[in-house]
């Protein structure tokens, strides 16, 4: 009963959160959603296994972030060219969340989803979800000098794409 409590605890905590992460990983809101849903399953199965040497938060994003990776894995190369050419809608954000939005985080939003995996999912953990090079380094399975690189790299290709589309680089990462 008090593992129930806790994984309840630990969605409202990080729910949203890990939420976010996954769809900018997949780009696919329904997918995302029931990843997200996956995530929190694996976390109560494996709830014995945290071993507090990290932060929950940690923990839970190790597992999103292995999750997601084991979905676009399995995800055969014609699949992920059909959800690219056929599905466009999946890779933008929802009507209501247009709404939700302001144009720079649009321009944000869409100028990740064009970047390298690797430089998408450290940009997301370090500048978004604000985790230290420590932590991200845990949640991806990374040294902490390649976060640091791969950081440094995908905020130029970023930067790059950004005023490549003719938007000031610091006006929308800050």
């Amino acid at each position: 009963m008090n593992t129930q409590i806790n994984v309840t605890q630990w969605y409202d905590d990080y729910g949203e959160a890990v939420f976010t992460y996954i769809l900018m990983m997949v780009k696919d809101y329904q997918q995302a959603e029931d990843l997200t849903q996956e995530t929190f399953i694996k976390a109560y199965r494996k709830h014995h296994t945290f071993s507090h040497k990290s932060s929950m938060k940690t923990w839970l994003f190790s597992i999103a972030q292995n999750t997601s990776k084991d979905y676009l894995r399995k995800k055969s190369p014609l699949r992920n060219y059909l959800s690219l050419t056929l599905n466009e809608q999946d890779v933008a954000p929802l009507p209501h969340q247009l709404m939700e939005m302001n144009e720079q985080e649009i321009v944000l939003f869409r100028a990740l989803q064009s970047l390298k995996p690797n430089y998408r999912q450290v940009i997301i953990l370090r500048k978004l979800k604000e985790f230290s090079t420590k932590e991200t380094a845990e949640v991806l399975g990374w040294s902490e000098s390649k976060v640091k690189s791969t950081l440094l790299r995908g905020l130029k290709e970023l930067k790059n794409i950004l005023i490549e589309g003719g938007f000031e680089y610091e006006a929308i990462i800050r």
